[in-house]
């Protein structure tokens, strides 16, 4: 009688389809292909979410401003006829904190500001209403007179000018204004503000309201900002629920593109 060593090991391998042991089915080789979706029947979707985003980011985040005049220069560029800066108005942070001195924000004129002001809408129903859309996406600037000056006294702060050397004063304070670039002329015991003719740099002291803020254009020898309303009940201040925002950048054209400077004139 012999004796044998016998193989144990295990191999695996593919199991063959017989009568007894049917191939087995792939359920999904029996359903129909997915129907891709068409571009054009998604196309409007994309368009109403798009539109509805721009609608709430310019209402609560951000919007463009164009710069139509020259009392911010040289800081913002604007004239009649010339391609004037776009901007970047950022709303969220005044709703945790009130404007400082040297912000540079765009706010609403209040009713005295708006003698000059001509409506931008057509007399046009159907074009007025399409400005009204174009107003809401941001493509048409808002039936409103929308200004934008630099923040120089807030709240209880009393500001005048000026000092020997022709400077804007807080609280009986020299300011430091390095954005100014233009302003009326100013020579001490010549033309000042104690000579016959003063100059037009000099204005008396006006406290400003709690709640409210002075604001003055960079261009000082051409801009129509709170010095020119200080016989208004406001006494040319600017209540903070005019303003809209802060202006933050510079967007257009491509060759001034940037951050626009808000130095503390005050120093604080």
């Amino acid at each position: 009688m012999s004796s044998g060593t016998e193989n144990h090991d295990e191999s695996v391998s593919s199991e063959e389809p017989t009568a007894t042991n049917p191939p087995k089915s792939d359920k999904n080789s029996h359903r129909p292909p997915k129907k891709q979706r068409s571009f054009f029947r998604e196309l409007p979707i994309l368009i109403g979410v798009a539109l509805v985003l721009s609608i709430v980011l310019q209402a609560f985040v951000f919007r463009v401003f164009l710069i139509p005049s020259e009392s911010m220069e040289p800081t913002l560029h604007g004239c009649t006829g010339c391609t004037g800066d776009r901007i970047v108005v950022e709303k969220i942070g005044y709703r945790f904190g009130d404007p400082e001195p040297g912000n540079v924000i765009v706010f609403k004129g209040p009713d005295s500001w708006n003698t000059r002001y001509t409506s931008n809408r057509s007399d046009n129903t159907v074009k007025r209403g399409l400005q009204e859309v174009g107003s809401w996406v941001g493509l048409v600037p808002p039936d409103e007179n929308d200004l934008v000056k630099r923040v120089i006294a807030t709240g209880g702060q009393t500001v005048e000018c000026c000092d020997e050397q022709g400077r804007v004063m807080v609280d009986g304070k020299p300011l430091d204004e390095p954005y100014v670039k233009m302003d009326f002329p100013f020579t001490p015991g010549v033309l000042d503000c104690t000579t016959a003719v003063k100059s037009g740099r000099c204005f008396a002291p006006v406290t400003v309201p709690e709640g409210h803020v002075w604001v003055m254009g960079d261009n000082r020898s051409n801009s129509a900002d709170s010095r020119s309303h200080v016989q208004d009940e406001l006494q040319g201040t600017i209540p903070l629920d005019n303003v809209i925002g802060r202006a933050r950048f510079i967007v257009l054209p491509p060759s001034r593109m940037g951050s626009i400077s808000s130095p503390n004139p005050q120093g604080n």
